[in-house]
C-alpha cells in the first residue's frame, strides 16, 4: 500500500477505535469537510478557482476568537490557494452549520506580500475589552522548505466597533533572530486602553517579546524557561508517534490583576510538560530584560502525554489548555497547587477532538474550541467526504462541572463580573470588586534546591479598576511603513455595508519574492522565520513521510 494511503488508514483506525458517542458537554456549533469563502460574487470565485487562487482543500483553520456577533477564524497560508487568513463567521446571520468565512476586515487587506496594507498569515488572534483585535501576521507563505519570508513580523490591531486598523507595529530586528517564528500572543490589560501590552512567544528563536501600547514599542526577553525540555520532544497524536524535540515557548496564560496590580503569565514550552510564571511585572519594564532571571519561576509536571499549544484563564483564575496527545481539554484552577493530581480533563473525544488546535472564553464565560485533525492534513490527507474541522462551545461552569477544577462550592470563589450587558462593545467597561482565590506562594525561586511540600494559598483581593479609558493617538512610528512588495494574487475588497468592490493588486499571480523594507536590516528579515527544514524535521515512525516541504507544523 502507497505510504500516504497506510498513514490514512492507521488514523482512520485510530479514530475508529475512540469515541463514536461524540463529546460528552462541548457542543458543535460548526463544522467543514473543507473551507469556503465569502467572495463578493460567483464570477469572482470561479475566477479564483480557475486561477489556483483558491483552492478549497489546502485550507486548515487553526485560530479563533469571539466578540459580540463576530467569531474569528485564522487559516494560515501554508499551501497555495489560500485567499483570505484572516475571517470570521457572522452568528447572527450563521448561528450554526458550515458558514463560507468572510475575510476581516476585507479581502484587499487579505494580500499577501502587501506589507503595509496586507496580511500574509496570522495565526492566534485576541479581542480585549476595549473592543480591539489583535492579530500578529508572521509575513510568510508556505511551510517548510517552502517558506518564504515576504514582510516582516508586525502586530496589527482593529477598532472592532468600525473594522479600522488603529495601528500596524513592525517587529525590531533586536526583537527576532534568524530561527524566529512566533504563532501566539497575549493581551494584558491593566487599568486603560492605552495601559495595554502584547507577550508574543518565540517558539523557535526562544525568545519572549513585549510589546506596549503606549509606548508604541517593544523588547525582548530570553531565558532558559523558553526552551524545550529534552526529555519531553516525544509526541502521540492520532495514534502518531514522532519525535518534534525544538519546540519552545508557545502556550501562554494571564491571571486576573492581583492585589499589586499585576498579573502572572503562565507559559511552557510545547515540548515540555512542564509549566512556568513570571509576573507581568517584570515583563512590562524594559529594564529587566537584562537582570530577570531569577524572577522566573517553575511549577511541577502537568503528568504525562501533557503536550499543549494553547491555554487561557478565566477572570475567577481557571486554567483551560488542549491536551493534543490525548485529543483533550484539560483544565486547572490557580488556587490549587500545580501537579497532576489537581488537573481535570473537561471533555475528550478520539474522533472529533483530534488536534483542539485553539481555546479561548469570551466576555460571556463561554468556552470556544477548534479541532482541526492537524497532523493528518500536513503529513497524510485528509478525507474530505468527512467532517474536518468542527468548532465547539459550552458554557465554563457547564465544561469544569464535577472535576477537580470546580473550586467555586469548596472555596466560595466569586467570579469577578463585568459591568454594562454581556456583549457590549462600549469601550468602557466597568469591573465589579469581587474576592478571587489565587495563588500567593506556590511556585518554586531558581534559587530553590528542590520542590518544597508546603505551599500556602490565601486569598486576594482583585484591585477595583474603574473604567478602561479610549486613548488611540495614531502613532507616527511603526504604523504604516513605505515597502515595496512582489506580486501577489489579486484581492477582492469586500464590504457588505458598502457594496462591493474589486481591486486588482499588481499583476497575475506567479509566485512571491523578496521584499524591501525601509528602516530594518533587510537581512534579517530574509530569514525563514523558523520554517527552514532544519526546524521543522520531525520523524514519524511507521509511515512514510511526505515531501519535507510539507512537514509537521503545529499551532
Amino acid at each position: 500500500m502507497h505510504g500516504g494511503m497506510l498513514l490514512v488508514a492507521v488514523v482512520c483506525l485510530v479514530m475508529a477505535a475512540g469515541s463514536v458517542s461524540g463529546t460528552q458537554k462541548l457542543q458543535e456549533r460548526y463544522s467543514w469537510q473543507q473551507l469556503d469563502f465569502v467572495f463578493p460574487n460567483q464570477r469572482l470565485k470561479q475566477q479564483a478557482l480557475a486561477r489556483g487562487d483558491y483552492v478549497p482543500t489546502n485550507g486548515l483553520p487553526v485560530g479563533i476568537e469571539r466578540w459580540e456577533n463576530k467569531l474569528f477564524v485564522s487559516v494560515p497560508r501554508w499551501k497555495d490557494g489560500i485567499p483570505s487568513t484572516l475571517n470570521y463567521i457572522d452568528m447572527n446571520q450563521t448561528p450554526s452549520g458550515s458558514p463560507a468565512l468572510i475575510p476581516y476586515p476585507d479581502w484587499s487587506s487579505n494580500v499577501a506580500g502587501d506589507c503595509a496594507n496586507g496580511l500574509s498569515t496570522v495565526y492566534r488572534i485576541k479581542a480585549d475589552k476595549c473592543g480591539r483585535l489583535w492579530a500578529l501576521d508572521t509575513g510568510t507563505v508556505g511551510i517548510g522548505n517552502t517558506t518564504q519570508q515576504l514582510c516582516p513580523y508586525a502586530l496589527n490591531i482593529w477598532d472592532l466597533k468600525t473594522n479600522r486598523r488603529l495601528r500596524r507595529y513592525e517587529l525590531r530586528p533586536e526583537d527576532t533572530n534568524p530561527n524566529t517564528f512566533i504563532a501566539n500572543i497575549a493581551i494584558d490589560m491593566g487599568r486603560s486602553c492605552d495601559d495595554t501590552f502584547a507577550y508574543m512567544s518565540d517558539e523557535l528563536g526562544y525568545g519572549l517579546i513585549v510589546y506596549s501600547f503606549e509606548q508604541n514599542k517593544s523588547w525582548r526577553f530570553a531565558h532558559s524557561f523558553f526552551f524545550p525540555d529534552p526529555l519531553r520532544g516525544d509526541f502521540n497524536v492520532a495514534g502518531l508517534n514522532f519525535q518534534w524535540g525544538e519546540e519552545g515557548i508557545f502556550g501562554m496564560s494571564l491571571t486576573p490583576l492581583q492585589a499589586d496590580g499585576y498579573r502572572t503569565l503562565y507559559f511552557s514550552p510545547l515540548a515540555s510538560h512542564r509549566e512556568f510564571t513570571v509576573s507581568t511585572r517584570i515583563l512590562r519594564d524594559e529594564s529587566k530584560v537584562e537582570e530577570s532571571f531569577h524572577d522566573f519561576q517553575y511549577l511541577k509536571e502537568r503528568g504525562p502525554n501533557s503536550h499543549t499549544t494553547s491555554r487561557v484563564m478565566s477572570e475567577s483564575g481557571l486554567q483551560l489548555f488542549n491536551l493534543i496527545d490525548q485529543n483533550a481539554v484539560g483544565c486547572w484552577h490557580s488556587s490549587l497547587p500545580y501537579s497532576p493530581e489537581y488537573h481535570g480533563v473537561v471533555d475528550r473525544d478520539d474522533v472529533e477532538l483530534v488536534f483542539p488546535a485553539d481555546v479561548k472564553i469570551d466576555e460571556e464565560e463561554q468556552v470556544w474550541v477548534i479541532s482541526d485533525r492537524m497532523p493528518v492534513f500536513l503529513i497524510a490527507e485528509l478525507d474530505y467526504s468527512d467532517v474536518n474541522f468542527r468548532i465547539f462551545s459550552a458554557p465554563l461552569s457547564t465544561l469544569v462541572a464535577g472535576t477537580v477544577c470546580d473550586v467555586q462550592s469548596q472555596f466560595g470563589v466569586i467570579q469577578p463580573k463585568f459591568g454594562g450587558d454581556a456583549g457590549s462593545s462600549d469601550l468602557a467597561t466597568t469591573y465589579n470588586t469581587d474576592t478571587t482565590l489565587l495563588p500567593t506562594t506556590y511556585a518554586q525561586p531558581l534559587s530553590s534546591g528542590g520542590y518544597t511540600p508546603s505551599l500556602s494559598y490565601a486569598p486576594t483581593v482583585a484591585p477595583q479598576v474603574h473604567k478602561f479609558t479610549q486613548g488611540y493617538d495614531t502613532p507616527t512610528s511603526h504604523m504604516y511603513s513605505t515597502q515595496s512588495y512582489p506580486t501577489t494574487a489579486k484581492a477582492y475588497a469586500y464590504n457588505k455595508y458598502h457594496g462591493v468592490e474589486f481591486h486588482a493588486h499588481g499583476a497575475p499571480h506567479h509566485g512571491h519574492g523578496g521584499y524591501h523594507h525601509h528602516g530594518h536590516d533587510e537581512q534579517e528579515h530574509q530569514q525563514q522565520g523558523g520554517y527552514s527544514g532544519g526546524h521543522r524535521g520531525g520523524y514519524w515512525n511507521g509511515a512514510h513521510k511526505k515531501q519535507d516541504s510539507w512537514k509537521q507544523f503545529f499551532y
